[in-house]
C-alpha cells in the first residue's frame, strides 16, 4: 500500500493540518515540567552511555503514538527481520543487505542462501588483523627494507568517504599507526598533491575497487603505480607496496598485486555500509586492530538495540519517524548533523552518501511514482563554526530545518583545565534552547531598552531582534567520542536511513541514480580527443564541449 494511503498515514496528515499551529514548544515546556523525562531516551554501554533528547521537537505524546502506530502498519518490525535473516531486501539487484554480519560480533548465524556467512566474515578479519599487526610493527616492509609510514587509500564512494570520516574521528587513537591519506577524485590535482608529500620507500597503497574496475579508483591506482616505479624501477616491487579491497582476483594479479594480498568483501556489502569489512583496512591499519574491533562492537551493540527494542524505546525507529514528521507533515527539505565535536568535521559529508544514495528515490518497490517527498537533503559542519556561518538561515530564515546536534560530554583534549570544552558545552546547549525558545518582541524590547534604545530607533531594530523559535532539534550526547561509541552512532544512522525507507516503500540499498551520468561521460570522453567541434548533442552540452577544446592548451 502507498503511503498516502495507509490510513494511520492520513490519520496523521489530518491531525497535523487542524493542530500544528497550536504546538509551539515553549509552551509545551511550560505545561510539562517532566517533558525532558517522557521525551528522551538513555541508551548504558560498557563504554559510556548515549543519550538522545527529542523533547525539542514539534510533538506530543498524541503525535509520538500516532507515529509508531504508522511505523507498524508500514511494516517496520517485519522489514527489520527480513533484513536481519539474509533475505534479499535489495530485490532490484538480487542481494541480501547485511552490513549487520560484517560486525555480528556475538557470531550468531547468519545466512545467505542458506550458508552462514560470519565464518567467511571472521577470516577475513583475521586476515586484516594479522595484516595490521605486520604493517604497524615494522615487520611488513618496503622494496628498500623500510617499514610503512604512510597508506594512502584510493577509492572513491563508500570506499572513500566512511574510512576518511573514520580515521578522522578517531585520530587520537592512532598511536603507533602510521599516517593516513585519502585520494577519491578523479581530478588529477588530489593524487598529485597528495604524492608530493610521500616517500615511495615507505608509502603502501590501499586500492579499494570491488569490482577493480571502477575508473576513478583505477585511474589513481595506475597514476599511483607510475609514480611508485619511477622510483622503484622494478615491477616486482610493487607487491610490497600495494593491496588490493576487491573480489576480481584477476583484475587485481593483472594490475601486479599478489593475490594474497587481496582483501575480500561480498555483494552483500553495499558501498556507503561497507566501512566495516575489508574496505575499513585503512582504519584498522591507523587506529590498531583492536580499536577496530571495537568500532565493530559499538556498531553491533546498535543492531541489538534495533533488532530487539520496542518501537517507542527505539532510537534508530525514534529518529525515523520524527523526519518522517517533518519530511511529510511540515514539508520540510533538509535535515542538518551539527556534530560540536571537531573530530567530526566529516560525518555530514559521510552521512550525505549514507542518506541521499539510500533514500533519494522516486519509485516505490512496485515502480510507481511516488505522491509524497522521501530523502532529505543532509548536510551540516562542526559547531561552533557553523554558528558563524549559516546558523542565521536555521534562527530566522523562513524554512524549518530540523537539526540534530551531537556532543561528547568528555573532550579529547582538555586544554586550558577543560576552558575550550566548557565553552564549547554552553554554545551546543544554548543553541537548542534558542532555536526551540525563541526571543519574543515583549523580550527584544526589554533587551533593546536595557541597552539605552527608545523611540523610533527602537521601533526600527525591534523587528530584526525577534526570533520565532520553534525550531525542531535533537540532541544527542555521549559521554566520549571512542571507537564503539563511533560504531553505535554510525549504526544508528544506518538503521535510521533504513526504516525511513520502508515507510517510504523505496529500496535504500540501490543507486541506479548514480549510473546514468557515469554512461554518458564514457560516450564524451572519446569526443574531447579531437580539435574537431561537436554537434551530437543538445546545444548546451554541444556549446561546453566546444568552449573546452577552444580554450584547452
Amino acid at each position: 500500500m502507498a503511503l498516502s494511503s495507509d490510513p494511520h498515514f492520513k490519520k496523521l496528515v489530518e491531525w497535523h493540518k487542524a493542530n500544528a499551529p497550536k504546538l509551539v514548544l515553549r509552551q509545551l515546556f511550560e505545561g510539562d515540567k517532566d517533558r525532558f523525562q517522557k521525551f528522551s531516551l538513555t541508551l548504558n554501554t560498557d563504554h559510556g552511555d548515549i543519550l538522545l533528547d527529542y523533547s525539542k521537537n514539534l510533538v506530543t505524546e498524541e503525535v509520538m503514538k500516532m507515529l509508531m502506530e504508522l511505523a507498524k502498519s508500514r511494516g517496520v518490525e517485519s522489514a527489520r527481520e527480513r533484513m536481519f535473516s539474509g533475505e534479499k531486501i535489495n530485490f532490484t539487484e538480487n542481494r541480501a543487505v547485511l552490513h549487520i554480519a560484517l560486525r555480528n560480533r556475538s557470531n550468531v548465524p547468519i545466512l545467505v542462501d542458506g550458508k552462514d556467512v560470519v565464518p567467511e566474515v571472521n577470516k577475513v578479519l583475521d586476515k586484516i588483523k594479522h595484516f595490521c599487526q605486520k604493517v604497524r610493527s615494522g615487520e611488513w616492509k618496503g622494496y628498500t627494507g623500510k617499514a610503512i609510514t604512510d597508506v594512502v587509500n584510493i577509492g572513491i564512494g563508500g570506499s572513500d568517504l566512511g574510512p576518511l570520516m573514520v580515521t578522522e574521528a578517531l585520530k587520537p587513537y592512532s598511536k603507533g599507526g602510521p599516517r593516513v591519506w585519502f585520494v577519491s577524485n578523479i581530478d588529477g590535482t588530489h593524487i598529485a598533491k597528495t604524492l608530493a608529500e610521500l616517500n615511495p620507500d615507505t608509502t603502501l597503497f590501499i586500492i579499494a575497487s570491488k569490482t577493480f574496475t571502477t575508473q576513478e579508483t583505477i585511474t589513481n591506482a595506475e597514476t599511483a603505480k607510475e609514480w611508485f616505479l619511477h622510483a622503484a624501477n622494478d615491477p616486482s616491487a610493487v607487491a610490497k607496496h600495494f593491496v588490493a579491497l576487491s573480489t576480481n582476483g584477476p583484475k587485481v594479479k593483472d594490475f601486479g598485486i599478489d593475490p594474497e594480498n587481496m582483501f575480500e568483501f561480498w555483494d552483500w556489502v553495499g558501498g556507503r555500509y561497507s566501512l566495516w569489512s575489508a574496505i575499513g583496512l585503512s582504519i584498522a591499519l591507523h587506529i590498531g586492530y583492536d580499536n577496530f574491533e571495537s568500532l565493530l562492537a559499538g556498531a553491533h551493540w546498535m543492531d541489538n538495540h534495533f533488532h530487539t527494542a520496542p518501537l517507542e524505546k527505539n532510537v534508530p525507529v525514534l529518529l525515523a519517524m520524527l523526519g518522517v514528521w517533518y519530511i511529510n507533515c511540515y514539508g520540510c527539505e533538509t535535515h542538518a548533523l551539527l556534530p560540536y565535536d571537531q573530530y567530526m568535521h566529516r560525518f555530514a559529508a559521510y552521512f550525505q552518501q549514507g542518506d541521499m544514495e539510500s533514500n533519494g528515490k522516486y519509485i516505490t518497490k512496485k515502480g510507481s511514482r511516488v505522491d509524497y517527498s522521501t530523502g532529505p537533503i543532509v548536510w551540516g559542519e562542526p559547531g561552533t563554526n557553523g554558528q558563524h556561518a549559516f546558523y542565521q538561515l536555521i534562527h530566522q530564515g523562513t524554512r524549518m530545518i530540523p537539526c540534530d546536534f551531537l556532543i561528547p560530554v568528555q573532550t579529547q583534549h582538555p586544554v586550558r583545565n577543560g576552558l575550550h570544552h566548557k565553552i564549547l558545552l554552553a554554545n551546543f546547549l544554548a543553541q537548542t534552547e534558542a532555536l526551540m525558545k525563541g526571543k519574543t518582541p515583549d523580550e527584544a524590547r526589554k533587551e533593546l531598552q536595557a541597552a539605552g534604545l527608545s523611540g523610533d530607533a527602537l521601533e526600527k531594530l525591534l523587528p530584526h531582534k525577534v526570533f520565532e523559535g520553534n525550531r525542531p532539534t535533537n540532541s544527542i550526547m555521549f559521554t566520549k567520542l571512542n571507537p564503539f561509541t563511533l560504531g553505535a552512532i554510525i549504526a544508528m544512522y544506518e538503521h535510521k536511513i533504513f526504516v525511513q525507507g520502508v515507510v517510504w516503500d523505496i529500496n535504500s540499498y540501490d543507486q541506479w541514480g548514480v549510473e546514468l551520468g557515469k554512461q554518458l561521460a564514457k560516450k564524451i570522453e572519446p569526443e574531447l580527443e579531437s580539435d574537431a567541434p561537436v554537434t551530437s548533442h543538445d546545444s548546451s552540452t554541444n556549446g561546453l564541449i566546444n568552449f573546452i577544446k577552444k580554450h584547452r592548451a
